[in-house]
């Protein structure tokens, strides 16, 4: 590393600080900072699949993402598709065996006599569809040597476009080197298709695929560059092979005929190279059975004005083929998508090779987005892990805690955060794992007692062993049983109110887990039915187009909760922007808008057991809808709790700013007490 500043004196380096430019060890991307984008997204409502997907499509610096590369890609089809006319091969046989028939007529003009006059009938008598003149003429006389030549060109041609195509470079091969070349190719092909069939047995050994390219490489031209082994030649056959196959498809039924007797008819002279092709195509076939060979729809195809010929038409199809899986695979549009399954040689083939290393840089986060433990996959897909969780919910809790009140800023800390209870008075040797906190005086005096004190190194040293380690017992106390209700019906998504629900249940969660840990929270969504959710199932979920405000689910949900924990203070908060539409009724969810006696008593009912319960019911009303009002003021007025009345971007404060009073009268209540 001469940028290094490395120099060599006496036999020695000396390294100092990187000065040539970005650090080459360095991470292509800030994980975390990647990280941040993403929770961003899932705080303003954004699902989690969504957030990640839009994360690689802009590029974590907001360019080189798969959304440039499948730009770039979408037009290398354009000009793929802009090549020629895939019939070429057609339109040339066509315009040869014109050339053959007008330089024979014109030699038959010269002649007189009924030969020449026979000849000039069976010409004019001979079928429109180019193959079948061409299968016409196999026997006839020409008079003309042009003619003659013209008409032998286009068997000769054609069979060497279709064994260029499948082998580069071969053409030239076959045209000069006469029968001496064909014989070789057809040695080349035997041995070929006996290697492939070991294979397919699972018999081949790196020496036979050593042995036939020391025999056949230079054979193979170009095929050999860059073939390590056996699966790599046959992975650049088999597309080929396949994209063979996609130019008879993308043919009208009439041309793929034609084309296929005019291709029978350009190797019956040579049957044997024709058997040995097949049996290259069929191995080929059951080596790759992934590739495109044998579906039936027609393939779109290049539409320009010159006419393609047949290895020229079948490459541009398979650069057609590759690019639209490319284009697929970088949309990430199917569940469970991930980069692997972008065929990074085939990018690097289409888009060279600074594509190839963007796309490895974009796998590279989103693989240490997982190996750093900040994102977890399911069956699902990718999912936010707990560390995420927290780091999300940290980020939440703090923006949150800048709209509170600063009056109440006080009461924001715990002193009891972080112990394991209230002391009980006795302590106990330390334990691995105890969270419990020292008792220093007795820790210390283990310490003296077994005549640790270090010696020569001055008056009062003590020498301490983890077996000195004493700590306070303490009895865990319950704290509160705090119940989170949130309102996952559409209308909270279509009004904007999605995402400032998922930062203030994070947010939530975060300060009792990291201030209050004696408390238990439980999240609980509603919708048309409730459920108990989980933090990480809280900030993937994504809204749903069902009717159903069951809020009387929902509180019965939270009273089970709540009897969970008996000597915790009950703590019931619900947010919603709609007043009840849907109650349970024989374990089934009944809507109604708008909603019926029967939604209604069954809501009351469940906030009277709520009541009896001891827990106060304090709802965050968004919105300002008159029935919903009305149902909230009469619920208060009935549980004893308080309603109020946030903006969605202040509805974390308010939530945050009442559970912490509402902590802070309790722990002021019991200290009177």
């Amino acid at each position: 590393m001469s940028d290094a500043r490395g120099r060599r004196r006496s036999g020695r380096f000396r390294y100092g600080e990187w000065a040539g430019g970005p650090d080459p060890l360095a991470p292509p991307y800030d994980v975390r900072a990647a990280l941040d984008q993403v929770g961003q997204e899932v705080l303003r409502g954004g699902s989690l699949r969504d957030a990640l997907r839009d994360l690689l499509q802009r590029g974590p610096d907001g360019r080189s993402g798969l959304e440039d590369l499948r730009a770039r890609a979408a037009r290398m089809r354009r000009e793929a598709s802009r090549r020629g006319d895939l019939d070429g091969a057609l339109t040339k046989a066509r315009a040869q065996l014109d050339q053959a028939l007008a330089a024979e007529r014109e030699e038959l003009a010269g002649r007189e006599g009924d030969d020449a006059r026979f000849s000039e009938a069976r010409l004019d008598a001979l079928p429109r569809s180019t193959a079948q003149a061409v299968r016409e003429l196999e026997d006839y006389p020409w008079a003309s040597p042009e003619a003659r030549a013209q008409y032998q060109q286009i068997l000769e041609g054609l069979r060497s476009d279709v064994v260029d195509q499948q082998f580069r470079g071969m053409r030239d091969a076959l045209e000069q080197g006469g029968a001496e070349a064909a014989q070789a190719m057809k040695d080349m092909m035997s041995d070929l298709n006996e290697l492939l069939a070991k294979k397919a047995r699972g018999a081949d050994t790196p020496e036979d695929f050593a042995e036939f390219m020391a025999k056949h490489g230079e054979l193979l031209g170009e095929d050999a560059d860059g073939v390590e082994d056996l699966d790599d030649l046959v992975d650049t056959l088999a597309r080929r092979a396949a994209a063979a196959a996609r130019l008879m498809r993308s043919l009208s039924p009439q041309q793929r005929a034609e084309l296929g007797q005019l291709m029978d008819q350009a190797f019956g002279s040579d049957a044997d190279l024709q058997a040995q092709m097949a049996a290259l195509s069929d191995n080929l076939r059951a080596l790759r059975p992934d590739l495109d060979f044998s579906r039936g729809e027609r393939v779109r195809g290049a539409q320009g004005s010159e006419p393609l010929g047949y290895g020229e038409a079948a490459d541009a199809l398979q650069d057609i083929s590759e690019l639209d899986d490319l284009l697929d695979a970088l949309g990430q549009e199917h569940p469970g998508a991930t980069l692997d399954d972008v065929d990074v040689d085939a990018l690097e083939r289409q888009l060279g090779r600074g594509a190839a290393d963007e796309l490895s840089r974009l796998r590279e986060l989103e693989r240490e987005l997982q190996r750093q433990g900040w994102l977890s996959r399911s069956a699902q897909g990718l999912t936010l892990s707990p560390k995420a969780l927290r780091r999300l919910g940290q980020t939440a809790l703090r923006d949150v805690l800048q709209r509170v009140d600063t009056r109440g800023r006080g009461d924001h800390e715990n002193a009891d955060a972080g112990a394991g209870g209230e002391a009980t008075g006795a302590t106990r040797r330390w334990e691995f794992g105890d969270e419990q906190p020292l008792d220093v005086v007795r820790t210390v005096s283990n310490a003296l007692k077994r005549g640790t004190a270090a010696r020569g190194s001055g008056p009062g040293a003590v020498k301490l062993s983890w077996e000195d380690f004493e700590v306070v017992e303490t009895e865990r106390r319950a704290g509160a049983a705090v119940a989170l209700c949130v309102d996952l019906s559409y209308s909270m998504a279509a009004e904007g109110r999605w995402g400032p629900m998922k930062e203030t249940a994070l947010a939530l969660s975060h300060l009792i887990a990291t201030k209050f840990p004696g408390d238990a929270l439980q999240i609980v969504g509603f919708g048309l039915h409730a459920q108990q959710m989980s933090l990480s199932e809280l900030a993937e979920v994504e809204p749903d187009f069902v009717q159903g405000t069951n809020l009387q689910h929902a509180l019965s949900l939270a009273r089970r909760h709540l009897r969970k924990h008996p000597d915790a203070e009950p703590v019931v908060l619900v947010i919603t922007d709609g007043e009840p539409t849907a109650h349970l009724q024989d374990a089934e969810a009944v809507f109604s808008w708008p909603p019926t006696g029967a939604t209604i008593r069954a809501t009351v009912t469940e906030v009277d057991r709520l009541t009896r319960f001891g827990a106060k019911i304090n709802l965050f009303m968004l919105g300002e809808d008159a029935g919903l009002r009305r149902f909230v003021d009469a619920i208060a007025r009935r549980n004893g709790g308080r309603v109020l009345t946030p903006s969605p971007e202040r509805l974390g404060a308010f939530v945050v700013d009442d559970y912490l009073k509402s902590r802070t009268g309790r722990r002021a209540a019991r200290r009177a007490s």
